[in-house]
């Protein structure tokens, strides 16, 4: 059983930056590990996602270019850096891994999660 706590949250005007941070309790190194959001008006969306090594990346057509999502293995660490937020960007932000059957863009997959944190983008 994996562990996740996400960190890094906040109230933040448009425009600006937040860095989102998800420390693992052990090694995550071989699965991808994923950020999602979900507001009360939508269901959990994917948001990015990191193969193993890192060297991949995926994002959501609404974060692409102004998101980037990185890894740190030696660490157990992973991250969300976000720039140039919106207020539609404003939700509880998860991470999640362990995926080993099925799509990393759907949350169902995925069995480790993070209990969220919530980033609130100010017009």
């Amino acid at each position: 059983q994996v562990r996740l706590l996400e960190s890094g949250g906040g109230l933040v005007q448009a425009g600006g930056s937040l860095r989102l941070s998800c420390a693992a309790s052990d090694s995550t190194s071989e699965y991808v590990t994923s950020w999602f959001r979900q507001t009360l008006e939508k269901e959990r969306e994917f948001v990015a996602t990191i193969s193993p090594s890192g060297g991949t990346t995926f994002y959501a057509d609404s974060v692409n270019g102004r998101f980037t999502i990185s890894r740190d293995n030696a660490k157990n660490t992973a991250y969300l850096q976000m720039n140039s937020l919106k207020p539609e960007d404003t939700a509880v932000y998860f991470c999640t891994t362990g995926l080993e059957n099925g799509s990393w863009r759907r949350a169902g997959d995925y069995p480790y999660w993070g209990q969220g944190t919530q980033v609130t983008v100010s017009s």
